[in-house]
């Protein structure tokens, strides 16, 4: 038994990150501001021709498609008066590919959640005298994910081009995302400042869910020792 818990525990300490990680990555995905302020800081309108309200028609469609069981996207926008299709082939497959992702994000978000869920469940139901274990794990859990964003997040500071081709080999089996900035939307839509912004806003909204995650647990253990 007492090997279960043990495991359960580390268990418990690996599955905080994933939580707090796909968590924010799924607020990221699907929050329209995010985008908002790309187009605008990055001034997406001057680089695609498109205006603003494309854009974020555009966008939401975006959002609607990662949470839709279509397997390809069709966007329509138009431009100086003429509608077209907004993405060719090559963007349509790899917007496909990145739907994948989302939707493996959701899944381990979900599981993981899960697993959070049950394991403090039957630590607090069949451990109550030992209800401490559970703060501590979340402590260590806390901690892991804010040394395992430090070590990314120094490599993606110190380098973030080659860090996001890094990324792009180990994630995608091909090489659609290999798009031309001067002729596909989906780039100038969002290029590389863009993305380095939103791994900045993924970093620091897991660090704050863990941060706040172990300083409750901290101040737990703190009044269960004052108190005892």
């Amino acid at each position: 038994m007492k090997i279960f818990w043990m495991v359960s525990k580390i268990l418990m300490a690996a599955a905080l990150p994933l939580v707090f990680f796909t968590l924010s990555v799924t607020i990221a995905f699907n929050s329209q501001w995010v985008y908002s302020y790309g187009f605008e800081k990055y001034d997406i309108p001057g680089a695609t021709g498109l205006e603003k309200a494309e854009l974020e028609k555009a966008s939401r469609q975006l959002i609607n498609y990662f949470n839709s069981e279509e397997e390809f996207i069709y966007i329509e926008v138009t431009k100086a008066g003429e509608a077209f299709e907004l993405f060719n082939e090559r963007e349509v497959l790899h917007l496909k590919d990145v739907k994948g992702l989302v939707l493996l994000c959701y899944n381990v978000l979900l599981f993981s959640g899960l697993y959070v869920l049950l394991f403090t469940a039957l630590l607090l139901v069949r451990q109550t005298r030992q209800w401490t274990g559970l703060p501590r794990t979340v402590i260590l859990g806390s901690l892991l994910t804010l040394t395992i964003i430090a070590g990314l997040g120094i490599t993606a500071l110190i380098d973030f081009r080659w860090f996001f081709w890094q990324f792009h080999l180990i994630s995608f089996a091909n090489d659609l995302w290999l798009l031309d900035p001067a002729n596909d939307y989906l780039i100038m839509m969002f290029p590389q400042g863009f993305w380095l912004d939103a791994t900045i806003l993924v970093a620091g909204l897991s660090a704050g869910w863990a941060l706040i995650a172990g300083a409750g647990s901290y101040a737990l253990l703190y009044l269960n020792e004052k108190l005892h």
